[in-house]
């Protein structure tokens, strides 16, 4: 699983029907201390998640392991809003 942070949305009005309906984000992975990382990528959204959440996304084969995603051309999907982080960070 990826931690990450929501900074948008992509809106795309003409897309594979098997895909309608779903709530596509743009994600950034983050760091430990919610720094952000170069990358992003788009995610189906299957939680629910809003902008500036983290969150909790897989990628692959596991992004086809929902109920909204099954069979889908998906590789990335939201699993999990995080509540709370607790990590011991070496200095």
């Amino acid at each position: 699983m990826i931690l990450a942070k929501v900074i948008g949305t992509v809106w795309a009005t003409h897309k594979d029907e098997k895909i309608t309906g779903m709530k596509l984000q743009i994600v950034q992975p983050v760091n430990l201390d919610y720094k952000p990382k170069k990358d992003f990528f788009v995610a189906v959204d299957s939680v629910g998640a809003g902008v500036g959440e983290i969150v909790l996304v897989v990628q692959g084969s596991s992004a086809r392991q929902t109920e909204l995603t099954e069979n889908k051309a998906v590789d990335a999907t939201i699993m999990a809003i995080v509540d709370k982080l607790d990590a011991e960070m070496e200095k």
